[in-house]
């Protein structure tokens, strides 16, 4: 028995060098009709196969200026010591120093799609390099790239409601690892400024409420509009909330000087005895249209889920 666990090993290359050898194009295009206009999403090498632009109705919904405004996911941990946003920070568009340039850290190690829909593995870049800091904080990483892969499965129309795209994403979180505290940003959206007002899906009354700029999170799913509600983005899942944390989950946030709007969606475990590494899966919903679109659709997702 031992000889043939011998030879598997051996007739098999060990991860790491598949990443390294193995170069996977990015450049991609799904559609969908949906309304009387299509719904466009494409992806980049330059953003190793993250979202990097969407579409609809003559409007471009993505604020894809560096390697971190884009349709995205990204972690961050605690590495066993007090949790600082971005010092353990895998994200699966690239690093905070590949800037506006034309590379990305992360590694895309797969790219699959039909006319209306894709699935991407990527190998995530750490957000800081080892000795960056962030508002004053040490990086944790040793490492540009982490061994945390992401897989995205985006599909663009759900049932009977071509407004909605599909965003199922996995993160898989590796051995070798020691974390107390997880948190998952399952999907973010950047969004240029005139998408600028802020609402809240209120399940009960069945309505959008404005919502403040905060910044961020809050129980209910968010949704940014353009003044006139000709154009809105939302985010629902029927995943939240993370155990412990019924109050968050949705959040949004105004970035004046770099003319930026963001929504995000996010899920959090805590475990005293450590994370364990494997899996952790989460299912989104984002809805494109007029702000009249998503709220209807709002209510046919939350109907579906509470069924």
């Amino acid at each position: 028995m031992l000889y043939r666990i011998l030879i598997v090993l051996c007739c098999f290359p060990s991860t790491s060098s598949v990443i390294a050898n193995e170069k996977v194009g990015g450049e991609a295009t799904i559609r969908a009709q949906a309304g009387d206009s299509e719904i466009v999403i494409t992806t980049t090498d330059r953003l190793a196969g993250a979202i990097h632009s969407l579409t609809w109705k003559g409007k471009e919904f993505i604020d894809s200026h560096d390697h971190g405004r884009q349709l995205q996911s990204a972690s961050n941990f605690d590495a066993s010591s007090r949790f600082v946003s971005e010092t353990f920070n895998p994200t699966e568009a690239g690093s905070r120093r590949d800037g506006a340039g034309a590379t990305s850290t992360s590694r895309l190690l797969q790219l699959v799609t039909t006319k209306n829909s894709l699935q991407t593995t990527n190998q995530m870049a750490f957000w800081l390099d080892p000795g960056d800091r962030s508002e004053g904080h040490l990086a944790k990483n040793t490492a540009v790239l982490s061994n945390h892969l992401l897989t995205k499965r985006v599909t663009i129309g759900y049932r009977d409601m071509p407004q909605v795209i599909q965003y199922d994403v996995t993160f898989s979180v590796p051995i070798g690892e020691a974390h107390t505290y997880a948190q998952f940003e399952a999907v973010t959206g950047y969004m240029p400024a005139e998408f600028s007002h802020f609402w809240k899906y209120n399940a009960e009354s069945q309505s959008l409420e404005t919502l403040t700029d905060g910044p961020g999170e809050q129980a209910w799913p968010v949704v940014l509009s353009t003044e006139s509600g000709s154009h809105a983005m939302g985010v629902y899942s029927p995943d939240q909330p993370s155990p412990g944390y019924v109050h968050a989950g949705y959040g949004r946030f105004r970035f004046v000087p770099q003319k930026v709007t963001k929504w995000n969606c996010v899920f959090r475990f805590r475990d005293p005895n450590g994370i364990a590494p494997g899996e952790y899966s989460f299912r989104n919903f984002v809805i494109v249209g007029t702000k009249d679109d998503v709220l209807m659709c709002l209510n046919q997702l939350h109907a579906e889920a509470s069924f």
